[in-house]
């Protein structure tokens, strides 16, 4: 299953974030997830638990945002949100685009709890 790949390097990405910042646990994992990605929310959703497993993000709230698909036209320069299956500019229709946004998993935010001085 590749999501467990990705929830294993994506929980590499915060186990070193939670250690430089002295962090005991993790609460909350935000994900922004473009729907051209390659990574399916439901099964990465469903592989978080197993990865999670012994790491400090073992009780952690996944969140998940879809981002939308953008586009810029190469002719008329118009920026426009589309559908992932058809990237056709929203303005003049034509299908001559460059992808602005929407292939993309990012880590948006954690929730850490540091521990308190002196632990």
């Amino acid at each position: 299953m590749h999501e467990l790949s990705v929830c294993n390097a994506l929980l590499e990405q915060v186990e070193s974030i939670a250690r430089d910042h002295h962090a005991v646990r993790v609460d909350r994992i935000v994900l922004q997830v473009g729907p051209l990605s390659g990574v399916e929310i439901p099964l990465l959703r469903h592989a978080y638990p197993l990865a999670a497993t012994g790491t400090v993000a073992e009780n952690a709230e996944l969140i998940v945002e879809a981002l939308p698909v953008k586009v810029r036209c190469s002719q008329c320069g118009a920026e426009s949100e589309v559908e992932a299956n058809r990237l056709l500019c929203g303005r003049c229709g034509d299908f001559r685009t460059n992808l602005l946004s929407g292939d993309e998993m990012l880590l948006a935010s954690l929730e850490l709890i540091e521990s308190a001085a002196g632990d």
